[in-house]
């Protein structure tokens, strides 16, 4: 059956829209900041995310290596992303 919903998927080019919504999930659960997050854009492994709080932003700042390692293995998990490795390259925060 998921096979079937992946193919599905492919067939009506819905997985990039799909991608860019569950990247901007996956991002409120790993980060904890979801309450200050204003927007989450994702595009050829470029991840930005627009803070509300600067006192937020540079605490993510200084942990952006381990989120971008979280974010990249809960989205590895997701059968949306075919297994793929390093779905998220850079992580901008403004």
């Amino acid at each position: 059956m998921d096979e079937l919903v992946n193919q599905f998927i492919r067939d009506m080019k819905l997985a990039s829209g799909l991608e860019k919504q569950r990247v901007a999930e996956v991002w409120n659960e790993v980060s904890g900041a979801g309450r200050y997050t204003l927007d989450v854009r994702f595009e050829k492994g470029v991840m930005t995310c627009m803070i509300s709080s600067s006192v937020v932003r540079n605490q993510l700042y200084f942990q952006r290596d381990a989120l971008l390692g979280r974010l990249n293995e809960a989205l590895s998990e997701d059968s949306l992303f075919n297994d793929r490795k390093d779905i998220v390259k850079t992580l901008i925060l403004r």
